[in-house]
């Protein structure tokens, strides 16, 4: 398994299993902007998968991390300290949440946001190819946040390039930011 970016990290939570493997048996997939968005957007996913043989939770963060905000123990860190805390922190969810792979694809924002830029859509189309999820969360067309929006377009884009037998079944646009309502 290969990204666009060499900084991608790939984690998968069981020992031993390969991450070509654990990427095909996904049967609800997250695709997110942000490191701290797939716990609340996909909760149910992370739910019904968690404890079971049958279903499997993966997860998919495509920026970096290194716009993080910085507060508390974090307000004089760099962002390259940034981006090791928040692959950390997001290896750490996936081992909680026996996720069958956690993968972070290390794309800067700004290259997230622009349209032209088909690396992220590459990513994404390989992602969705192995994977074969029955359902799959992504961030929803009316969220304000211009990160989020970039990605869902990303992803949009990979999902329109399967076949169309290959789509999932259903596909689930959540809120993470703001207000939640």
């Amino acid at each position: 398994m290969k990204f666009s970016r060499p900084e991608a990290d790939i984690f998968v939570p069981e020992p031993g299993l390969a991450p070509e493997a654990a990427l095909a048996r996904t049967t609800h997939l997250c695709v997110a902007a942000h490191q701290d968005d797939i716990e609340i957007m996909a909760y149910h996913g992370i739910a019904e998968c968690f404890g079971r043989n049958d279903k499997w939770f993966s997860g998919v963060v495509v920026t970096n991390g290194a716009g993080s905000p910085r507060s508390g123990v974090y307000a004089d860190y760099t962002d390259a300290e940034m981006q090791t805390v928040r692959v950390r922190e997001q290896r750490k969810a996936a081992h909680i949440g026996e996720y069958s792979v956690q993968l972070q694809l290390a794309h800067p924002s700004s290259v997230v946001k622009d349209p032209r830029n088909a690396a992220v859509a590459a990513d994404l189309t390989a992602i969705f190819r192995s994977a074969r999820a029955e359902t799959v969360y992504l961030h929803q067309p009316a969220d304000k946040h211009d990160t989020h929006l970039a990605v869902l377009a990303h992803s949009l884009a990979a999902l329109r390039a399967l076949p169309a037998a290959h789509r999932p079944k259903r596909v689930l646009g959540c809120e993470v930011w703001r207000s939640l309502d």
